[in-house]
């Protein structure tokens, strides 16, 4: 998953509606699957903080078909099947009162109402065994400061196993340890080992556990780390480095390290640096257990046209990675002014499949997305009247490359 969050910025947006795409792609088409209204009702999104400052809280991935939300703004998680039928519901009695959903002190009920005392909750994600994992953030007393590092860590992650009985909460040292800083995205993979990325002020801080929930690994991943480019001609032009998203392999103790390079553009005339441009995008295998890197993939970049007074001039883009799916396969992804542009490249980088998106984004206020481990891309839409669900089959076009 990876679940990734992506949000326009006014700026962005303006920037694509005055851009023509300099490559016409086939267009994957859009199932529509439920909508949720908006409230404070059980089946029920509060969005009701749109209209304040700061980060939305509102997180959604899919697995095996059905769709679990976690709705910060409200304390409650939601399972629902991909017809939108509510099935479980994770909630804070005390924001959440009244609950009747599926008669929840029934044993015999085969839907689940879970009580649970939630603070902001984050992203989640769920295992082949229905666990679900779910970001929570600690109150204010229960957090600490790490002053070496000039972090603040209030972030668990919440364990439910497919009862929905509350095991206990991770922390850095597993089970009840120390808690996180800021959590970007989790992951589980295909043996059900948990992998938590987090950000640092010099990256990321990754921690990987296994099933049990015992820490395995603690990776540093800093843009001193990852592998350094030059310029082709191997002039010393200093490389600025952004390192833009880590997602783990499914199989594997490997992660993927996603970097962008720009490069210090020179005024000929002054021999001054006049600017910044970007390079190329490395995607960094790193074998989590020798803590080595393997050779990186370049990704090529997607490519826009931009026509102002006759005149047309090309620039390139970095792609987000979305994730990995179970067979390899690397998503990457782009907003445009037509909806996203989905890149799909092959593990070896021998083949490369460019994909459209039909999104209006006018009509967005957020919105999140999540790829499966078997290639399905799935959407959750905020919009002014509701919230929408969509999936796009990807699944089936990888299945047909596999097949060739």
């Amino acid at each position: 998953m990876k679940k990734i969050i992506l949000i326009l910025s006014c700026a962005f947006s303006f920037l694509f509606l005055a851009c023509n795409k300099s490559n016409q792609v086939h267009l994957v088409g859009e199932n529509a699957l439920f909508t949720l209204g908006y409230g404070n009702f059980e089946d029920e999104l509060n969005l009701f903080d749109l209209a304040k400052t700061g980060s939305i809280r509102t997180y959604m991935t899919m697995r095996d078909g059905f769709f679990y939300i976690a709705n910060g703004e409200s304390k409650k998680i939601l399972e629902l099947n991909s017809y939108g039928d509510l099935l479980s519901l994770y909630y804070n009695d005390e924001y959440l009162k009244n609950v009747t959903f599926a008669e929840k002190n029934s044993t015999n009920s085969i839907k689940k109402a879970v009580s649970y005392p939630f603070n902001t909750l984050g992203p989640l994600t769920v295992d082949s065994r229905k666990y679900i994992y779910a970001v929570d953030t600690l109150p204010l007393e229960r957090q600490e400061h790490d002053d070496a590092n000039r972090l603040l860590l209030s972030s668990v992650v919440l364990r439910f196993d497919s009862a929905g009985k509350f095991i206990d909460y991770l922390g850095q040292q597993g089970p009840g340890g120390t808690p996180f800083p800021y959590v970007k995205n989790i992951y589980t993979t295909r043996e059900n080992e948990l992998v938590v990325v987090c950000t640092s002020n010099d990256g990321f801080i990754v921690y990987w556990f296994n099933t049990n929930g015992f820490l395995l690994y603690t990776i540093p991943v800093s843009q001193n780390s990852v592998p350094k480019v030059q310029r082709d001609d191997s002039s010393e032009v200093p490389a600025y480095i952004s390192i833009g998203n880590i997602v783990p392999d499914n199989s594997g103790h490997k992660l993927y390290v996603k970097v962008d390079y720009y490069m210090a553009s020179l005024d000929s005339a002054l021999k001054v640096q006049s600017g910044i441009d970007y390079y190329t995008t490395l995607l960094c295998p790193l074998n989590v257990e020798t803590a080595l890197y393997d050779e990186p993939l370049e990704i090529p970049p997607y490519e826009y046209s931009v026509t102002e007074n006759l005149t047309k001039e090309i620039y390139n883009l970095p792609f987000d990675l979305l994730g990995v799916t179970e067979n390899g396969w690397f998503f990457f992804i782009v907003p445009n002014e037509e909806g996203f542009i989905v890149q799909m490249v092959q593990p070896d980088g021998q083949r490369i499949v460019k994909r459209s998106l039909s999104v209006d984004h006018s009509k967005n206020l957020y919105y999140t997305l999540s790829l499966s481990g078997n290639g399905i891309i799935s959407g959750l839409f905020v919009r002014s009247e509701n919230a929408q669900a969509v999936w796009w089959r990807t699944d089936s076009l990888l299945a047909s490359f596999i097949n060739q």
